[in-house]
This record gives structure tokens, C-alpha cells and sequence, in this order.
């Protein structure tokens, strides 16, 4: 089974159906950090398909696409083809930004894709991303930062090891970290998609960048298959740890996220109804803690990450479950997790 298997779970527009719940605070302003828009075989979500998700209820006001290998060009220098993405991704943003689908402003931040291991080359394909989305994010262009997935394993089914070279020693390399030292000089920050093992590698990363921002996806790549099925304890102790080393790192936030994964062991899928909020926020409970905790509500981010984790609940009832979680919290904490940190961290215009 691939990676990308062991990640997605399949889409199940009657399944997600069964599950249906009015929007908890529904004033709430929200900025979705993180998800994708694409067209694979077997599964397509783009414009209309995000908007439709966007209009359940919840007050979301802006969104950051993330890169996912969508749209390259077909023609050109190899180097230079991720560019593509970006420019399709910005006209989703333009046609969002005409306010005829409605006040949300859909991809109001782009994350693109450029292979840091280029080293120094790099540099021509990040102008370009950043020329390609309006130029830098002071003159209105869109484009933020650079996702170079980096997970990796011993076990190549738990990351997509078809679509992204990687390698166990990738993030302290002197080639990456040559193209990583482009992207504060441009402006652009890095989201880190990489799995709990792989931490204090990141940690070491943002110590010798104190610089650079950075963004840990998906609450640092939580595993609950494969080798890691059946050690749930094991696993939240050697993450914590990792992790409250980690927040010591001033340029580093996190994602709230991605614990809808099938990466993550948690089985919403294989439930007979799709799960409501209270059961999500159950499960997410102790791991969305410790997140908030370890970096504080200014460090913190809601991201659905759809539509990967479409396959396990729909995106008013995850937004739900992330309410429940943080119902205790301060007005100000609410309002940074759910939109401010976000909108700070990729300098997004005021929602």
C-alpha cells in the first residue's frame, strides 16, 4: 500500500450526510490554514468543491492553500513547472476575491512547492512563484511560502514516497539547507510536513533559521498504524516531548490539524455513521491540548486540511470538535487560534 493510501481515506458524500450539526459559535471568525485543490484520478476538488464545504454554517473568512503537486505546467524547464500551480491556484483567489461567491476570500495565501535540495538554484523558481501569485506580499501578491515535504520512515507505506524523494537525514543536508536559505531573504516562510519522529530534526532546522518562519503541519505527523498501531501511549509520550522542545523556537507555530488522517490510527472512517463533534474532540482532545499548550493560542492554528480529511468528517463538524476543544478558553485565545494566528503568520489582508 502507498504512502498516499495510508494517508486519504475515500470520500463518502452519504456517509458524511449522516452526521449533520448546526455551527457552534457561529460568529467566530476563521481562517481554514491549510488545505488542497486539485484534480486526480478518481478524486477532483476544486473551486466549487472547497466552496460548497465553506458554506456549512461556520464564519469562515479566509483561506491558505497548501501546495499538492496540482496543475504543473507541462512545458518548459522541469525546474520551473511547479509554477503552474501557483498560477491556477491564484486564479481561484481572483475569482474569490471578486466577492461574487460570497465574503470568503478563498486562497487569500498560497503555500507553492519548490525542491530546497536545488540549493542556490532554487532562487529563479522562487521569483517566479512569487511573480506568478502578484508579486511580494507587501505589493498584494499572494503567494507566502514553501512546502517541500520531508516525512519519512523506515517504513516507506507511511509517507508518499512515489511523489517525494526524502530521506532520513534531508532536513540537516547542506543542499537543503542552501535552498532553505532563500526563502527568509524573499519573505516566504516554510510549512514543515513531516511525521512525529522527524521533530527534533526540524527542531535543530529552526534553531540554525531563527529567522525563518515556520509552520508544523498537521500537529507534528501523528502515527497510529503500521509499526506505530497499538503504542498510542508510546507514541503521545515521545511526541509530547519532541514537541514542548520544539515550542521553545519562537519562529515555529503549528497546525491544528490533520488528525483525520489515516495515518493517525484514530478510525473515524471505519465508523458505521460519520462521527459528530463530541467524538472528535474526544479523540483530538489530549493531542490539540498539549499543541495549544506547548505554544500558546498565538502560535496555534484551525486548519481543515480538506480534502484529505474529508474522508473522515465533514468540515462544520470538525470545526464543531475544534470548538468544543477550546470552548474554555479566553475570547482572545479563541479569536487567535481560529483566525488570528493564521492571518499574522502568512500576513493575510484584515478578515
Amino acid at each position: 500500500m502507498s504512502g498516499g493510501a495510508f494517508q486519504h481515506s475515500g470520500i463518502r458524500s452519504e456517509w458524511l450526510a449522516s452526521q449533520v450539526e448546526e455551527p457552534l459559535d457561529a460568529a467566530l471568525p476563521i481562517v481554514d490554514a491549510h488545505h488542497h485543490l486539485y484534480d486526480r484520478p478518481g478524486l477532483r476538488y476544486l473551486f466549487d468543491d472547497m466552496l460548497s464545504d465553506l458554506r456549512c454554517g461556520h464564519n469562515v473568512r479566509a483561506t491558505v492553500f497548501v501546495q499538492a503537486q496540482a496543475m504543473y505546467r507541462a512545458d518548459g524547464p522541469v525546474a520551473m513547472q511547479p509554477v503552474g500551480e501557483t498560477e491556477f491556484v491564484n486564479g481561484m483567489a481572483a475569482m474569490s476575491a471578486s466577492g461574487i461567491y460570497g465574503d470568503v476570500r478563498m486562497c487569500a495565501g498560497i503555500v507553492g512547492y519548490a525542491n530546497l535540495l536545488d540549493g542556490d538554484a532554487v532562487r529563479p523558481l522562487l521569483e517566479r512563484h512569487l511573480a506568478a501569485a502578484g508579486g511580494p506580499a507587501v505589493d498584494g501578491g499572494r503567494f507566502r511560502g514553501i512546502r517541500h515535504a520531508v516525512a519519512w520512515d523506515t517504513d516507506p507505506a507511511l509517507y508518499n514516497a512515489t511523489a517525494y524523494f526524502t530521506s532520513k537525514d534531508m532536513l540537516d543536508s547542506a543542499p537543503f539547507r542552501a535552498g532553505f536559505a532563500h526563502l527568509a531573504p524573499l519573505g516566504l516562510s516554510f510549512d514543515a510536513w513531516l511525521l512525529f519522529p522527524q521533530i527534533p530534526r526540524l527542531t535543530a532546522l529552526a534553531r540554525a533559521f531563527p529567522e525563518t518562519p515556520i509552520v508544523l503541519d498537521h500537529c507534528g505527523g501523528v502515527l497510529g498504524i503500521g509499526r506505530f498501531e497499538g503504542r498510542r501511549n508510546e507514541v503521545f509520550t515521545q511526541w509530547k516531548a519532541s514537541l514542548l522542545e520544539l515550542a521553545t523556537c519562537p519562529n515555529v507555530m503549528v497546525k491544528l490539524s490533520g488528525l483525520g488522517m489515516r495515518l493517525s490510527g484514530f478510525g473515524f472512517d471505519a465508523l458505521e455513521r460519520a462521527p459528530s463533534s463530541t467524538q472528535l474532540a474526544d479523540a483530538w482532545r489530549p493531542w490539540m491540548e498539549t499543541c495549544i499548550e506547548a505554544f500558546g493560542a498565538r502560535r496555534c492554528m484551525v486548519a481543515s486540511n480538506f480534502p484529505v480529511d474529508k474522508g473522515s468528517y465533514s468540515l462544520g463538524v470538525g470545526l464543531n470538535a475544534m470548538k468544543r476543544i477550546t470552548a474554555s478558553a479566553s475570547e482572545q485565545d479563541k479569536s487567535d487560534i481560529f483566525a488570528g494566528s493564521a492571518a499574522r503568520f502568512y500576513r493575510l489582508p484584515r478578515i
